[in-house]
């Protein structure tokens, strides 16, 4: 059993949208294929993965460092021989041979890129989803059987006036969806409460919206939004200030006592022991982000959730970012409080299955072997184009 070859290729996911931060017109990502000896139904066994939108493609790193390590080292090193199966902990132990501790920047994303076609194609060596692959190994046997997931949208875009506002969350939540997320920061605050109060008269209360501000406030314009965003109740404030400004996020937690999220930007099992150390964040209220696509994958996820539940934090509190199957399959498989989605941007990489349909507030997950790319016939034309 060995991965005989792995392909990657760099493909656009660029549109005119923008948050407080950054806009989204030259925005990349990575797709890869892992290819196995494994023969199934007559053909190789082939993981596929990606990454969460946000970075930009990693197949330089992959290229330089990460796949001369994967094939050039021994076969028999990266096979788990209990589960005659490929051994996810010994290939991400072999990608990162010779990386110094610190500096998860990039690297992690070229890393958890590579991480999740490995589990694509454990599940379908084994045969299952991966969901219930998880479960399996790590839950007793116990999945969910369906994963809450809320819509993100609200993104600014030019000519983007109230009503095309409205008109998108009332979509979303004509397409099963009860919770809905918006951007805030990219305007002045008097212009966001106007998109806020349009949205909540859309999805009727404050509960079923959160904002996120992707990162940009100062702790003085973090407080004076808060106190502003009171009133609504809103089911979080996201990402308020810098991912590693710790004592901004433990301060703003002093002057807004509703929940807060973050953790999408904190690419470690250690900067998120940070977070929680040195962050504020309220175990019985907030919610935490980390997103394995980018934070090295589910070997590094794993540990991010043992450090969590040592802290006294319930895996309920994460909701992944990045709206991807990888992260529904975790999210059902571990015991996660939910998923994001994205049923309209990023395609084809964001949304789920096809002809699983949302049904208030919750979606499905398929049966199929493996993470379940296979269903999402969009973004399975473009994984199968490495084969071709």
């Amino acid at each position: 059993m060995r991965i005989v070859e792995v392909r990657e290729k760099t493909v656009s996911i660029a549109s005119p949208i923008a948050n407080a931060y950054i806009d989204f017109s030259k925005m990349t990502c990575s797709v890869v294929a892992v290819i196995t000896d494994v023969v199934r139904d007559g053909k190789p066994v082939v993981g596929f993965g990606f990454n969460s939108n946000g970075r930009y493609g990693q197949g330089a790193l992959m290229r330089e460092r990460f796949l001369p390590r994967l094939m050039e080292a021994d076969p028999d090193t990266l096979v788990d021989t209990a589960n005659n199966n490929l051994d996810p902990f010994a290939i991400w132990k072999t990608l990162m041979t010779n990386e110094k501790p610190g500096g998860h920047g990039e690297r992690s994303v070229a890393v958890g890129t590579l991480d999740m076609a490995v589990w694509d194609a454990v599940a379908k060596i084994a045969g299952v989803p991966l969901w219930r692959l998880l479960a399996d190994r790590y839950r007793n046997g116990v999945a969910d059987s369906k994963v809450w997931v809320y819509a993100a949208g609200g993104y600014y875009y030019p000519g983007k006036d109230l009503t095309a506002l409205q008109d998108e969350m009332k979509s979303y939540r004509d397409r099963g969806y009860r919770v809905v997320k918006m951007k805030i920061g990219g305007a002045s605050l008097a212009e966001d409460i106007r998109r806020i109060e349009a949205v909540i008269a859309i999805v009727g209360e404050g509960r079923n919206l959160c904002v996120d501000v992707n990162g940009r406030f100062d702790l003085k314009t973090a407080i004076e939004y808060g106190k502003a965003l009171l009133p609504y109740d809103l089911f979080w404030y996201e990402e308020v200030g810098d991912p590693l400004d710790y004592a901004l996020q433990a301060e703003l937690g002093k002057h807004y006592d509703k929940p807060m999220a973050t953790g999408e930007n904190l690419f470690s099992m250690q900067d998120a022991r940070n977070l929680i150390r040195f962050g504020g964040m309220r175990p019985d209220r907030d919610w935490l982000q980390f997103d394995c696509a980018l934070s090295y994958g589910l070997v590094e996820y794993l540990r991010s959730l043992e450090m969590l539940q040592q802290h006294g934090w319930s895996t309920r509190r994460v909701v992944p970012h990045g709206g991807h199957q990888m992260s529904l399959n975790i999210a059902a498989g571990l015991h996660l409080g939910g998923n994001e989605s994205y049923p309209d941007v990023f395609r084809p990489f964001g949304g789920f299955a096809d002809g699983i349909a949302v049904e208030d507030g919750y979606v499905g997950l398929p049966q199929i072997p493996g993470v379940g790319f296979e269903a999402k016939s969009e973004l399975y034309a473009v994984m199968k184009s490495l084969l071709d």
